[in-house]
């Protein structure tokens, strides 16, 4: 299915952030390697969280749930022997399953969008599995990958986190099951940072214990320790919230979005900030964030590595500011479910976008009078990508026909809906 998006001048009304997905992949995971029930409350519905269910379920857990929650009965440290796992287009949570799985004789993770995830590579969290004897097949460190474990016993390791923080958060969620102690060493960069706070805080509420430094490079974590069955409150979801706020900075606006914690760990949060470095009128204040836009919007310099799931929809915004932009610090965009550089950047150019790019940072030279729009773009099958053409598409001054826009559903199957209910002229089409 495709979309278009008219020309918006004015949005206004008051909508529910949706659920984190990053917190609820994280809970899930946890709950399913404690033995015993867990709750998650207003967990995310999207193709992310969905894979996460069906694979813990393919591995031994029992999941229940309603309109409110998930009951999880967990697996602990005996997952089925299952032969295959489909994580769909979910690459967090393939790679958090990759260590997971280490526990089971033998997993083959299958292929199934070979011109997205089945495209991205994995080969530093291969090698540090192999580090604690675990066989590890591959095509080229890409998918279809089969795990042979079944007896990791823990030690040193060390892993590149220079691609993603995504093999770190992995092993993570692994070591503190295995029979040994384990130290964890980050070589090179740690891209996301913010991220792996997130997983530190979840495994800390599942009654984990892993001591970090400071600079988060290095791990020590003591094994032999179990998951506790827990109840979990899904926090609101800041890089999907990200469109939505930029939305709402490049028009006319009253924008209300609810549930989104003003010291939440999510890196994204930052979006807030940079909003108001634009010099977007917002509050935020009791989990609401307000934005009384005005389409006036100043050029800045931002590290997007603080908010790396919000700098698209950041970029869009910056096409109609006053002024040069520049996101820097964003090489790990280019690994993501497309190259979030060049493929996006490729796509604004279409759309009359002024951009150019460097190996790890995005120019943003804005045009505050609009763009032209009247085009029909690709989205590369990715759901940021998708979101953050469609700001772009409210201030064209001719529709943009986004393709494949249907795969925004695997973070934020609500979004169009929620653009609609504030006013935004998109329209659903056959593609």
């Amino acid at each position: 299915m495709d979309v278009m998006v008219n020309p918006t001048p004015e949005l206004k009304g008051d909508i529910q952030a949706l659920s984190s997905k990053n917190y609820t992949t994280r809970y899930l995971l946890v709950a399913a390697l404690a033995e015993g029930t867990s709750t998650v409350y207003y967990p995310a519905h999207s193709e992310d969280s969905d894979a996460m269910r069906r694979c813990i379920r393919d591995l031994g857990a029992t999941v229940e749930e309603d309109d409110e929650k998930i009951v999880i009965t967990g697996f602990g440290r005996n997952p089925l022997a299952v032969k295959e796992l489909n994580v769909g287009n979910a690459g967090a949570v393939l790679r958090f399953l990759m260590s997971v799985t280490a526990l089971c004789p033998e997993v083959t993770f299958v292929n199934v969008y070979p011109d997205s995830l089945g495209k991205r590579p994995h080969d530093d969290l291969i090698d540090a599995l192999r580090q604690i004897g675990v066989e590890v097949d591959h095509n080229e460190g890409k998918l279809p990958i089969t795990i042979r474990g079944g007896n990791p016993k823990g030690g040193k390791i060390r892993v590149s986190g220079n691609v993603s923080s995504q093999f770190l958060s992995s092993l993570l969620f692994l070591t503190p099951l295995l029979p040994q102690d384990s130290e964890i060493e980050v070589l090179h960069d740690l891209k996301s940072k913010v991220v792996v706070g997130q997983t530190l805080e979840v495994l800390e509420q599942a009654g984990i214990v892993i001591h970090a430094s400071e600079d988060l490079m290095h791990y020590r974590i003591p094994g032999n320790q179990s998951y506790e069955a827990k109840t979990y409150v899904v926090q609101g979801d800041y890089p999907g919230s990200a469109a939505v706020l930029a939305a709402a900075a490049v028009t006319r606006s009253d924008v209300t979005i609810r549930r989104l914690e003003e010291k939440s760990k999510q890196g994204e949060r930052a979006v807030v900030d940079v909003l108001r470095m634009m010099d977007v009128p917002l509050k935020h204040a009791d989990g609401i964030v307000n934005v009384k836009g005005n389409g006036k919007l100043k050029a800045g310099e931002f590290d997007g590595d603080e908010f790396t799931d919000g700098v698209l929809a950041m970029v869009a915004a910056a096409v109609f500011a006053e002024g040069t932009s520049r996101f820097y610090n964003i090489e790990n965009l280019r690994y993501k479910e497309c190259d979030r550089i060049t493929d996006y950047l490729a796509e604004l150019r279409k759309a009359g976008a002024n951009v150019e790019e460097r190996q790890s940072e995005i120019i943003v030279h804005g045009r505050p009078e609009g763009v032209e729009g009247g085009v029909e773009i690709d989205a590369h099958y990715d759901h940021r990508v998708i979101m953050a053409l469609s700001v772009v598409g409210l201030r064209a001054k001719a529709p943009i026909r986004i393709r494949d826009a249907h795969h925004v559903a695997k973070s934020y199957p609500m979004y169009f809906d929620h653009l609609q209910a504030l006013g935004a002229k998109v329209e659903w089409i056959e593609g």
